[in-house]
């Protein structure tokens, strides 16, 4: 099985810039990273019965004479070209190339975890991240297992009526949608298009932070979705 965390150490926005008061936390932009070498460092303690390959794409997404632009054409990993249609999503990008290097190798299960839209959070909170998967039952499955073990997530649907808004005149498809509605499950259908091999594929996209003092849970970073993991690989691999 192969894990892939966001690791994007600070997101500016580049330079489609981020307001300052929605710059402040940042820092947390590589919560995907952080909770993918959480559960990369359990299974190995554990000395889990797998294959396990972990990649994390770390980078900063700052302004600079050589930063991209809106209107770019970058090509991928894969070889489709993306049109920036706005340098703030570009969690997508560097989880695009990891994914694809992934499902080159056709692993039983992927699994990315990434700190990705302000749309999920919008859509279900803080407390619950969103799941999609290429495979419905097994979302269900991971959804079940967060309910046993007090770290939930929410399964949403990679509903391809949604997919035409990735479309582009000027490459194969752009990074984002020109509409305002379902970001989460656009940036879902965006990730996608990058694994086209695996069977088994879960994105989840969440907030990896605890935005209030709770008993237990301390404001600051959360490491989401750790526990129900290691559930469900536990659960399939023994």
């Amino acid at each position: 099985m192969t894990l892939i965390g966001k690791g994007v150490c600070f997101d500016t926005g580049g330079l489609d810039l981020k307001p300052s008061n929605a710059m402040l936390l940042m820092k947390k932009d590589m919560g995907g990273a952080a909770c993918a070498l959480a559960l990369a460092q359990l299974l190995l303690e554990l000395d889990a019965p797998i294959e396990l390959r972990l990649l994390i794409p770390a980078v900063e997404n700052s302004i600079g004479g050589n930063a991209y632009r809106p209107g770019d054409v970058c090509r991928s990993r894969k070889g489709l070209t993306v049109e920036i249609g706005n340098t703030d999503a570009e969690g997508r990008l560097v989880l695009a190339d990891a994914l694809a290097a992934a499902d080159a190798e056709v692993p039983d299960l992927l699994i990315d975890l990434a700190t990705l839209t302000g749309a999920a959070r919008t859509a279900l909170g803080p407390d619950l991240p969103a799941v999609f998967s290429n495979d419905e039952a097994l979302a269900l499955e991971l959804g079940e297992l967060g309910r046993q073990h007090a770290d939930p997530v929410w399964p949403m649907p990679l509903w391809l009526g949604y997919d035409d808004e990735l479309s582009s005149r000027i490459a194969d498809l752009n990074n984002v949608s020109a509409s305002p509605f379902a970001g989460a499950i656009i940036a879902a259908l965006f990730l996608k298009r990058f694994v086209t091999a695996t069977p088994r594929w879960l994105h989840l996209d969440f907030y990896a932070w605890n935005p209030k003092d709770r008993p237990g849970r301390p404001l600051g970073a959360d490491a989401q979705c750790v526990r129900a993991l290691y559930q469900l690989l536990r659960r399939r691999f023994g």
